[in-house]
């Protein structure tokens, strides 16, 4: 059975992603969304980059070009320097236009017909950049008024100068390769940086698993809590569960072992009883009967206190505790009048205060445990029983007494264990009311106390007292 659940938990797992991989793909994404948007930038920065390069060599070429104008006999004329060619020659791939035109767009010098109207109308005192076509291929231009002011001629001067674009694309994508190649050995330093980090912070998450996935399936011992503060949670809670699960499995061997142990006798002892009363005549048939009546009502104790700590055991694992006042359960115990069906003789009275006396418990389970606390007085103590309830110390108890001397001191020692008799039970009692008792306090914090007083001897449940508006 292990080894097919082993195989099949190995089955689930082989389709689930580890959290080293969930992670490192997320840093991995991000990583990328961050290299797209730094090309998309770096892209941006060297085409503007390129531009502003070289629409300054524009535009020293047409200052060139404009400052070698002067006026002959009431004509500009255009003395093309080489130094304008040079900067021009700087985009070697790139074919060149230049213009020099008058004021009415008359062309005094270069090539015709690629000059648009709306930038001889522009800021005659400003450089005029735009974007066009030479030869049906993207061209950047500049236009640079000269204006002169002379006797024989007044107006302004243009100069035109432009290029292909080429250069500038291949300076733009030089510069966002270089940016990218950059950022792409920094990422990839950054992946493996990353890598490595979360893999070490994982080692205690690695470290739990091979634990776990080692550890026996009946082994519920708790777990070491070495680690960061995160794995140490989960450790804690994981020793937290197991130690519930393990008083679980621990109530249920119990359970078994105890049915399996105390019951054969008082089942063997009443089928004797039953068969002999079958043979036996008539005269003696009455005292069979009475015997298998006190058997069979042994055999009912016995089994109503077995399953009362059974249940006791499983709501104190399972059942959340709630604000309780003590009060009411002693209150509702007494109404049930369960003590007149035990023992009709004996007197039973109820001493509660005015104050409530507010604990955190499971209701059900302290039921169970003051039944069994008033059960056990009735049985083996002295008439009048008392059940009582008080404060003192920052506890609120719920107490039995009666007017006897209690166990001896002997028999002190050994109350409160499993199937434990005292001389006094008589051989009717299972010895687990008190026992239950001790699971109960043990559950919720609380103690059992056994007093010797000058009235009678008193049994104490003990349970941390609560401020009033306490809650979960």
């Amino acid at each position: 059975m292990d080894k097919l659940l082993g195989n099949g938990m190995a089955g689930d797992l082989a389709g689930k992603r580890s959290l080293l991989t969930r992670v490192m793909g997320g840093v991995l994404s991000l990583l990328a969304m961050g290299g797209i948007v730094i090309t998309i930038a770096a892209f941006a920065y060297g085409r503007n980059a390129a531009r502003q390069s070289f629409d300054r060599i524009l535009l020293g070429a047409a200052n060139d070009i404009s400052e070698s104008i002067t006026i002959l006999e009431g004509a500009p004329i255009a003395d093309i320097p080489v130094s304008a060619f040079g900067l021009l020659g700087l985009a070697q791939d790139d074919r060149i236009y230049y213009s020099v035109q008058g004021a009415d767009g008359t062309v005094l010098t270069g090539y015709d017909g690629t000059i648009e109207k709306g930038a001889l109308r522009g800021n005659l005192t400003e450089p005029t950049f735009y974007d066009g076509k030479m030869q049906k291929e993207p061209a950047r231009f500049v236009t640079v008024a000269r204006l002169f002011s002379e006797r024989n001629f007044s107006g302004a001067v243009y100069v035109t100068v432009g290029h292909t674009i080429r250069a500038r694309n291949a300076m733009a994508l030089e510069l966002t390769k270089g940016a990218v190649v950059v950022t792409g050995i920094g990422g990839l330093a950054l992946l493996l940086g990353a890598f490595w980090v979360i893999r070490s912070s994982m080692k205690p998450l690695e470290t739990l698993t091979r634990d776990l996935s080692e550890r026996d399936p009946y082994d519920l011992t708790p777990m070491s809590a070495e680690g960061p503060a995160e794995v140490a949670v989960m450790v804690h809670a994981l020793n937290r569960f197991m130690h519930r699960l393990d008083r679980q499995v621990e109530a249920m061997k119990h359970l078994i072992s105890d049915t399996a142990h105390q019951l054969r006798t008082p089942v063997a002892a009443i089928r004797a009883q039953a068969e002999l009363a079958i043979e036996d005549d008539a005269a003696r048939r009455l005292q069979r009967l009475e015997r298998l009546a006190k058997r069979t009502r042994s055999l009912g104790t016995l089994l109503d206190q077995m399953l009362s700590r059974a249940l006791v055991m499983h709501r104190t694992d399972n059942a959340p505790p709630v604000l309780i006042d003590l009060r009411d359960i002693a209150l509702h115990i007494f109404e049930q009048n369960d003590h007149e069906l035990l023992s009709p003789e004996t007197e039973v009275n109820l001493s509660i205060g005015d104050l409530a006396v507010p604990v955190l418990a499971d209701e059900i389970s302290l039921v169970e445990a003051v039944k069994n606390m008033l059960a056990n007085a009735i049985r083996h103590g002295v008439s009048p029983v008392v059940l009582g309830v008080s404060q003192d110390q920052g506890h609120g108890m719920i107490w039995v007494q009666d007017q006897g001397n209690g166990p001896p001191p002997e028999v002190m020692n050994t109350i409160g264990q499993r199937f434990e008799r005292s001389a006094a039970s008589k051989g009717d009692s299972a010895g687990l009311g008190l026992s239950i008792v001790y699971a109960v306090a043990n559950a919720f914090a609380g103690k059992v106390l056994m007093q010797q007083a000058d009235t009678g001897f008193r049994v104490t449940l003990m349970l941390p007292l609560q401020q009033k508006g306490t809650g979960l």
